[in-house]
């Protein structure tokens, strides 16, 4: 069993009991593994499994970019896009997302919520074709994991919105941020 397929095997019943260490487990003896190579399979217990999903995530939104024609849209738009393609591979785990993020939000795992956001941003400005390697490398970054993290709160709300209303609201965080001011001749 690919490691991909064992996340999404964990995925799936996270987003129905929740995500521990028996969640791990399970998801093992489901598919014909023993119990006991959870910790083998995930060294870094249950956030470790969250970022090795949160990484694949990643991996899904890259290829999905790469089979489109984003060099036809402004930067803007491509990231855009690129959003609303993390928003359609994640849409099947919207309840396993919702308990992940809880997770991520307890203090003891502030590194790895971290270490997740950046590592998506980097991937989504690297789709949209980012070649900075100055200041702007660190601001863009920053600025999309802010961004990002909104458009996620809109998104896992208790009423769930619909991928056009969180699209919506994608396109007022975007409208919001500061144009940047043409280079002097």
């Amino acid at each position: 069993m690919s490691e991909a397929d064992l996340l999404r095997a964990v995925v799936a019943r996270a987003g129905r009991e929740g995500w521990t260490t028996a969640t791990l487990r399970h998801a093992l003896e489901d598919r014909g593994e023993g119990a006991e190579l959870a910790s083998s399979h995930f060294p870094r217990g249950v956030a470790g499994a969250i970022d090795s999903w949160f990484a694949l995530v990643d991996a899904e939104m890259e290829a999905a970019a790469a089979a489109e024609d984003l060099a036809a849209l402004r930067t803007p738009a491509r990231i855009r896009r690129l959003i609303e393609l993390r928003l359609i591979a994640l849409e099947p785990d919207r309840e396993a997302l919702r308990g992940a993020v809880a997770l991520l939000a307890l203090p003891w795992n502030l590194p790895t919520a971290l270490r997740c956001a950046a590592r998506s941003a980097s991937a989504i400005w690297y789709a949209a074709g980012d070649e900075s390697a100055d200041f702007s490398w660190y601001t863009r970054r920053a600025t999309l994991m802010a961004v990002q993290g909104a458009v996620l709160a809109f998104w896992l709300r208790p009423n769930p919105p619909t991928l056009e209303e969180t699209l919506s609201f994608l396109d007022r965080r975007l409208s919001e941020l500061p144009k940047p001011h043409p280079k002097a001749a």
